[in-house]
């Protein structure tokens, strides 16, 4: 078997300086907290908050130059529960595609489980820590991706803050029991971060779901969490 001369585009490059970008490359994997829903009384239809508004940006302005955010948003996302009428909604389903596309990684930051609150889903909240726990298993196992030499990044784990009182009757049938639930991801969530030994951040230790509809962030809320998120991500990278 003959094979290919080696590309003479790679030999002018150190594989280490190709392989590691200067910057750190952070994932961010959740639903439309991640995606930036703008709360409406009346549920849906509404709109995005711009990026620098979003959590997200605003992790990113307070991480400065030396870190590339990359957002990977989807309203009503789940964490590996299937949506009866949406197949696209399984996070873990999604997970390693969104790995292997955008290695090389040096953090994966994943905030799920308000939809898997849902009661149509019949989660426990261990349940759901559990569908987090693959994801986590996802993120530790993505080494290499397609053909590539680059490690698995790591990973933290985001457990949402609890929901609040929602105005829309919709709304109120589509999370029913969701409070509840909601408010012992954090435990949980620490709990399973502290057994698969990633790091982990309660979102609820620094903001409340403050937005009208009782499910989504205000601008507030988005700064607030984007900068704890910021200061936890200097202690890992």
């Amino acid at each position: 078997m003959v094979c290919e001369p080696q590309n003479p585009e790679l030999e002018r490059f150190n594989i280490e300086e190709i392989g590691m970008s200067e910057k750190k490359s952070i994932l961010c994997f959740g639903d439309s907290l991640t995606w930036g829903w703008i709360p409406v009384v009346e549920g849906a239809p509404t709109y995005r908050y711009p990026y620098e508004k979003r959590w997200t940006g605003q992790m990113a302005s307070h991480l400065g130059d030396g870190f590339h955010i990359i957002e990977e948003g989807l309203s009503a996302r789940t964490t590996s529960a299937d949506d009866p009428n949406d197949p696209r909604l399984n996070g873990s389903e999604y997970l390693p595609t969104a790995l292997a596309s955008h290695l090389p990684l040096d953090l994966v930051i994943v905030m799920l489980g308000a939809n898997d609150t849902k009661p149509f889903f019949n989660r426990t909240p261990y349940d759901i820590a559990y569908g987090m726990s693959k994801l986590v298993g996802q993120i530790a196992t993505s080494a290499g991706g397609i053909g590539t030499p680059y490690p698995a990044p790591k990973a933290l784990v985001v457990a949402p803050p609890p929901l609040t009182p929602m105005q829309h009757p919709y709304f109120q049938g589509m999370f029913g029991g969701g409070h509840e639930k909601s408010a012992e991801l954090g435990q949980q969530y620490r709990d399973m971060a502290d057994f698969m030994k990633c790091a982990f951040l309660n979102a609820g230790d620094f903001v409340t779901t403050d937005g009208c509809d009782g499910i989504h962030f205000t601008e507030q809320n988005n700064a607030d969490l984007g900068k704890a998120i910021a200061e936890k991500v200097k202690t890992i990278l």
